[in-house]
Formats: structure tokens, C-alpha cells, sequence
């Protein structure tokens, strides 16, 4: 073989084994990752996602001005409502849905803490399992970790927010009363743990939103390491 022929080998081994190799660089599946990789990778996403939905629902109008997680006034107290808009009630009815969503407003700051600890906390034998569990599998790990704990913190701030509008507790009198014949869910015939609730379920709403984004574009989050762990999801 001369030197030509020789040369002309030699570039295509080395051509196919270049393509082998970037063949099975796209192949790297979710199996091929190590512990350690998803599990930095998981707590990246959950520290990300969650500081992320915080901030935003924690802004001035966070709640109030975004449809997808405005609070409403439950649907007990929304009949009324309509009716005392026609008796020129308006502004107190108004009064009370700002007050409510400015509590949600307030007290998602508070959720940091215990959210960062569920990061914390994670094991590194959940992580891929979480990985691999869905679109929303990390937002559902950081729910049952902290929403009970999270309901305590935000009540009394919901409370703080709420208590000033005499609505309010106009409103808890009558519905405890419709609870009692079952015309009220229990949980809906105290306003300030409605509120609450109707918060930690933006807050996980909006977790979810951003645990999407991260999942589909890792890369625009300028991470190495969510790069490799959702890219091996893709």
C-alpha cells in the first residue's frame, strides 16, 4: 500500500470513529448519567425553579395582575359578591380581592427557606427517579416536602393582610354557618386559609412553570451540568 493509499485509510478510520463517537455522545441516556451528575443536576433545577417562581409572584402584583394564579373570591362568597356590586358595594368587594392576593403576595417570601431545604435534603437515590418522572416530577417532590410546613408559615401573614378588610370576617361568619349544612366546603369557609391555600397552589403552579422551561431549554439557564442531565431527557 503506498503512502497515498495509506492516507486515505487513515482519515476514514479516523472519520468513522469520530462519527461513532458523536453518535453515541447523542445517545447518552438518562441510564448513562452518574448519581452524582443527576443529582446536581435535580437540586440545580429545584434551586432555579423555585427562587425563580418566588420572585415572581412575590413582585408587586404578582399575584394581582396575573390571571394564572390571581386569587378570586370563593365561589360562595362570589354570588354575594355579585349581588352587593349591585347594591354600590363595589370598592369594598375590590378591597377584599386585593387584600387577599397582596397576603399571597406577602407571604411567598417566606417560602425560600424551606424550599432551599428541600434541596438540601434531597437523596441522591430519589434523583433520578424524580429525573425521569415527568414534566412537573420535581415541582410534585418540592410539594409534599413543604406544603404543609409552608401553610403554617403563610396563614398568619394571609391573616395580617385580610383582617383589615370588615368583609373579611363578615364573610367567615356567614360561611361557617353554610359549612355547618354543607353548603361550603370546610375549606373554603374560613377566607384566610382559602387564601392560603389558593397561594401555595400559585406558587407550586408557577415552580411547575419554570421547572418546564428548564427542562426544554437548560441551556439559556447557562448551566454545564442541567445541559448534560436534561439533555440526556430530550
Amino acid at each position: 500500500m503506498d503512502r497515498r493509499q495509506f492516507n486515505l485509510v487513515s482519515i476514514s478510520t479516523a472519520a468513522l470513529f469520530v462519527a461513532s463517537a458523536l453518535q453515541q455522545a447523542h445517545a447518552l441516556t438518562l441510564a448513562d448519567l452518574s448519581n452524582a451528575d443527576a443529582s446536581k443536576g435535580l437540586k440545580t433545577a429545584l434551586e432555579k425553579g423555585a427562587l425563580a417562581a418566588v420572585n415572581i409572584l412575590s413582585a408587586p402584583d404578582g399575584f394581582l395582575s396575573n390571571e394564572k394564579v390571581r386569587i378570586p373570591l370563593p365561589g360562595y362568597l362570589q354570588d354575594a359578591a355579585n349581588l352587593l356590586r349591585t347594591f354600590g358595594q363595589a370598592a369594598k368587594v375590590d378591597e377584599l380581592i386585593t387584600a387577599m392576593n397582596r397576603g399571597a403576595e406577602a407571604a411567598v417570601p417566606m417560602a425560600k427557606d424551606l424550599l432551599v431545604k428541600a434541596v438540601q435534603t434531597m437523596t441522591v437515590t430519589d434523583a433520578k427517579a424524580i429525573l425521569s418522572g415527568g414534566d412537573t416530577a420535581v415541582t410534585q417532590y418540592f410539594a409534599n416536602k413543604t406544603r404543609p410546613a409552608l401553610a403554617v408559615k403563610f396563614l398568619p401573614v394571609v391573616t395580617k393582610a385580610t383582617e383589615k378588610v370588615g368583609l373579611a370576617e363578615k364573610y367567615n361568619q356567614l360561611a361557617g354557618k353554610a359549612a355547618e349544612i354543607g353548603l361550603v366546603k370546610k375549606e373554603d369557609a374560613n377566607i384566610q386559609q382559602y387564601v392560603t391555600g389558593k397561594t401555595l397552589d400559585g406558587l407550586f403552579f408557577m415552580i411547575s412553570e419554570e421547572e418546564k422551561k428548564i427542562r426544554q431549554n437548560p441551556v439559556a439557564y447557562g448551566s454545564a451540568i442541567l445541559t448534560k442531565v436534561f439533555g440526556a431527557l430530550q
